[in-house]
């Protein structure tokens, strides 16, 4: 290791670890240990965890994590809980270290897997977004037309309220002028007969 840690180090930080888990513990977390992470997984009680290097993705530790934690439990879930000696699973080293194997050999190949995996989604995701985007733009592009339209018609309300106003004054000043003239005739005539 580049750093100058040894394995027993690290194996006494993973002692220590273990000791300050508890159940108030995040479920899933990864630790810094210089060059290296810790990864661990907590399910039902029990503790999945593996030292990887730093620069080692995230998602395929979890995934190894995940693998691990389903054929455990499946194998010795029930069995857990009734455990009185320590290294009772012992005989669980032996698929670790087959899936173990199986994540170097296929690691370039799973990392590329994946990398094209979430290529895909995130694309997937951009045009979906880019999508919702337009859609929204377009509909935002109805709304401002609307509220265009709305601001139009509103103007030519207010313009059509004034004439008809106008128009009313005009028709109210016309009917009590013939009024008044009506009057003056009437007053007019009636004072001369």
């Amino acid at each position: 290791m580049s750093s100058g840690r040894s394995l027993q180090e690290y194996q006494m930080q993973a002692k220590q670890l273990f000791r300050k888990l508890n159940e108030h513990s995040p479920s899933r977390c990864s630790l810094e240990a210089g060059p290296m992470m810790f990864h661990y997984l907590i399910v039902q009680g029990v503790c999945y965890l593996i030292l990887s290097e730093a620069a080692y993705s995230k998602k395929l530790a979890y995934s190894y994590l995940e693998e691990l934690q389903a054929e455990f439990s499946e194998l010795y879930g029930k069995k857990v809980a009734t455990v009185s000696r320590p290294y009772a699973f012992i005989e669980f080293d032996s698929y670790i270290q087959k899936l173990k194997k199986t994540y170097i050999d296929s690691w370039s190949r799973r990392h590329l897997s994946s990398i094209n995996t979430e290529l895909q989604d995130v694309q997937k995701i951009m045009v979906t977004n880019i999508e919702e985007v337009l859609q929204r733009g377009e509909a935002l592009s109805a709304l401002d037309t609307k509220a265009s339209n709305l601001s139009t018609h509103s103007k030519k309300y207010r313009q059509d309220a004034k004439y008809l106003n106008t128009r009313s004054t005009y028709a109210k000043v016309a009917a009590t002028s013939i009024a008044f003239i009506m009057l003056m005739i009437y007053i007019r005539f009636w004072w001369l007969i």
